[in-house]
């Protein structure tokens, strides 16, 4: 089966090294993924240039974000391996708008990936 981040032909910005898309299966409204153009496995696998235009794209994609969302407040997140929850085997990095009332105690943020820890 053929990569589906591997077709960037769903992309809405993109660099040199990466690309930016809305996620099919959004957590929010803006819910972007923002991958490698060059198909790897792993965040821990890609190049330091890979890896920096990554973050570059992910600060374009929260100003593109801003303007068209006015989100209050963000998450962003990396899925690496199985354990991790990854589904897709290609470097994607989760760049989740949050709004004012879209869940009844944020607090915790991340931690929220296991939930019985999310609350300290």
């Amino acid at each position: 089966m053929p990569c589906p981040f591997c077709d960037h032909s769903h992309s809405f910005l993109e660099s040199s090294l990466s690309v930016a898309r809305f996620d099919n299966y959004p957590v929010s409204p803006g819910h972007t993924l923002v991958t490698t153009k060059r198909h790897v496995s792993s965040y821990f696998d890609a190049t330091s240039d890979e890896v920096s235009d990554l973050w570059k794209l992910v600060g374009e994609v929260k100003q593109h974000l801003d303007l068209k969302h006015q989100p209050t407040s963000y998450n962003i997140g990396i899925n690496i391996g199985l354990d991790a929850g990854q589904t897709v085997m290609h470097v994607h990095v989760h760049v989740i708008p949050r709004y004012t009332g879209d869940m009844e105690d944020p607090s915790g943020g991340v931690r929220g990936v296991i939930p019985n820890r999310q609350k300290y």
